[in-house]
């Protein structure tokens, strides 16, 4: 994979009450994902970002959410979401910008 294309497949960490708790019960790490991504270039990205190494990848897509305002309607336009398992011992800081 190039790694061009590596540096454009994670876009934000997702901050949550869900991936503060996911993140500490279970390991895992929730990335906003570009919407074309695959969960080998997520994986590859992680590990080339953060020099973690990865266990698995879990991705979901979040749906578009109507919003209404009176007689005005639009869209939230939908994204993905990764659920990034990192291996025992790993982890990911994101307050020190890095790996810990």
């Amino acid at each position: 994979m190039k790694q061009e294309r590596l540096m454009q497949v994670l876009l934000a960490p997702q901050v949550s009450e869900k991936a503060t708790w996911v993140a500490d019960k279970r390991n895992q790490v929730v990335f906003r994902v570009a919407a074309d991504a695959v969960k080998p270039e997520i994986k590859a990205a992680v590990e080339l970002l953060f020099k973690v190494e990865v266990e698995s990848v879990r991705v979901l897509n979040v749906k578009d959410k109507i919003k209404r305002f009176r007689q005005a309607r639009g869209v939230r336009r939908g994204w993905k979401k990764a659920f990034v398992s990192l291996k025992a011992g790993q982890e990911i800081n994101f307050v020190e910008g890095g790996n810990a």
